[in-house]
């Protein structure tokens, strides 16, 4: 019986994971106003940016194609309460997003840094290292795949 109360609970979990959404608005740098038609939604699957008055544009980032995420705030965000989110991601459309000017952003990237890795997780995707192959002590020829003249010793 409590097998079959845990497994109820875990599958609440995934429910309320379904319905996970944060939204925040783009602000004027000038007193932290929301007079910009930018919206970031954080969903389950994907970072959606909003944009426009008369003609709406949305684009999509899958999270699992985020490589990175950075803070920044200046002192002018700072006296606002505001900050800025850059997102480097493997997307063709977007490969780096800047979230510019939202409050509570140390609680969105946390929230974006959790999500991104539980939807990597459940993608079964493990993001590689890129390697520089002219950094020092790296052997070039080690790094070419499928030369057809290798020789051997």
């Amino acid at each position: 019986q409590r097998a079959e109360e845990n497994r109820i609970g875990v599958g609440a979990a995934d429910e309320e994971q379904e319905d996970f959404e944060v939204r925040e608005r783009k602000r004027l740098l000038f007193f932290g106003l929301p007079f910009t038609f930018t919206t970031y939604t954080l969903r389950p699957k994907k970072l959606t940016v909003s944009a426009g008055l008369f003609t709406t544009v949305e684009d999509d980032i899958l999270l699992y194609r985020i490589k990175d995420t950075s803070l920044k705030r200046t002192l002018w965000q700072k006296l606002f309460r505001l900050g800025s989110i850059a997102v480097a991601s493997s997307d063709h459309s977007i490969p780096e997003l800047v979230i510019k000017n939202i409050r509570n952003v140390r609680e969105f990237k946390e929230l974006l840094d959790e999500q991104v890795e539980k939807e990597r997780i459940r993608m079964r995707f493990r993001a590689g290292e890129f390697m520089d192959t002219e950094s020092e002590g790296c052997d070039e020829e080690y790094h070419q795949f499928g030369s057809a003249d290798t020789e051997e010793p």
